[in-house]
């Protein structure tokens, strides 16, 4: 029997399993966003090697400006909170038991994965130290490692909030939206405006719940079908004259993710230029949801799709280790083209992309071990007492070390 005959009759049996009501059309988007974090992360970010051989982390797009075109495409967090926002409403619908027993059913899903990855690092870290791994490269990797996990935190009081959601969007459809964004201008307006200079800067962080809920609102309101063609397309349009203008007339940074040295940053956290791509991403993908779920409705297309979402956590908890398998080695070796060396050239982004099918089969190597994470234990018994109390000692250790380098 051939690979592809029997990649073609794997693609089949998951297409038979699919239960008729799944909606392959969000799960597709969720696959989209999901696979756009590692993506993201390993093309615009990168290393300089140090004198004595540590890691630094480092930007081609403070070299290439003009790459920050490529981070509207890559920065999806829009989508991935407007598909958590639609399928938390249907799942919140056809609960069985007390919201409070579904939302810690959800933690739990989030927790594990984080707890996992933190707890493995705590270990590794010493030892990687013990085998000669200089402290500059372990803090830069512990700061990598932890980059992605702030959006876990987010999600989860997102999340909790959705029984609040449901009702505005009962009550507003998808304006229940709005006020999240016009909250966001306002705190834009005075961080970067005439009074900005008398502006404290923790005034900023008022945008990190609103900014990330907006586009699970607008998911919220999507699935409870208060959001159909024609708000797809006024989110489409007005997002895209918001950004535009933003950008054009506001003078806000192009690149959606934190460039090193940049005196503002779009993403952390984010502004109402996260925002109004998010409302343009999100018209988008109203409008594109039946011609996706027809591609998705082929086995060969939604194979895939079901593969990324059963290992959601795996992917976002450890792409940047699958890219520090490769990078950590190499540092040895000295300046190695795409991984070690400096991002300031043409030659590196060429380099990178070499390397990316290397992390992605380092990822798949990790996720084989770190796919367990996501499940719960064998047979529906719970792990015991001790393990789960070292397990939160090693990941909370490590999280304080990481943090403490921010």
């Amino acid at each position: 029997m051939s690979a592809l005959t029997l990649l073609r009759g794997t693609a089949d049996r998951i297409d038979a399993r699919t239960p008729a009501h799944r909606d392959r059309a969000v799960d597709g988007l969720r696959a989209l966003a999901l696979l756009a974090v590692p993506t993201g992360h390993w093309l615009l970010g990168g290393f300089t090697l140090d004198a004595d051989g540590g890691l630094h982390n480092a930007s081609p797009l403070s070299a290439f400006g003009g790459l920050a075109p490529a981070s509207w495409v890559l920065q999806m967090l829009g989508i991935f909170f407007l598909v958590g926002g639609y399928a938390s409403a249907l799942s919140y619908r056809r609960r069985a038991g007390s919201a409070g027993a579904w939302l810690r059913g959800r933690i739990v899903r989030l927790g594990r994965p984080v707890l996992g990855v933190t707890a493995v690092w705590a270990v590794a870290a010493p030892l990687l130290y013990a085998a000669g791994v200089p402290e500059t490269t372990l803090r830069t990797g512990a700061t990598l490692v932890v980059q992605p996990l702030w959006f876990v935190g987010v999600y989860v009081v997102v999340t909790a909030l959705t029984p609040y959601c449901v009702r505005a969007a009962g009550r507003l459809g998808g304006w229940a939206a709005l006020p999240l964004l016009v909250s966001v201008a306002v705190v834009d307006v005075l961080r970067y405006g005439p009074l900005a200079e008398s502006v404290p800067s923790w005034l900023a962080l008022l945008n990190v719940l609103p900014g990330w809920l907006f586009a699970y609102q607008l998911g919220v309101s999507w699935g409870e079908g208060r959001i159909g063609r024609r708000g797809g397309l006024l989110l489409l349009g007005g997002g895209t004259v918001l950004f535009a203008a933003l950008l054009l007339v506001f003078g806000y940074p192009a690149s959606m993710v934190g460039v090193p040295g940049a005196a503002r940053t779009n993403s952390h956290p984010p502004s109402l230029l996260v925002l109004a791509l998010a409302a343009a991403q999100s018209g988008a993908a109203v409008l594109l949801r039946d011609r996706l779920a027809k591609a998705l409705a082929r086995p060969a297309l939604w194979a895939p799709v079901v593969v990324v979402n059963l290992c959601a956590m795996t992917i976002l908890c450890w792409h940047q280790t699958a890219m520090l398998a490769a990078a950590v080695p190499g540092s040895f070796a000295g300046p190695v083209a795409g991984l070690t060396t400096a991002p300031d050239s043409l030659g590196w982004i060429v380099a990178r992309l070499a390397w990316m099918p290397v992390f992605a089969a380092l990822l798949v190597g990790i996720a084989r071990y770190a796919r367990r994470f996501e499940d719960p234990a064998p047979d529906g018994r719970k792990a015991s007492a001790l393990r789960r109390a070292v397990t939160g000692v090693l990941a909370a250790g490590f999280a304080v070390f990481a943090l403490g380098l921010a």
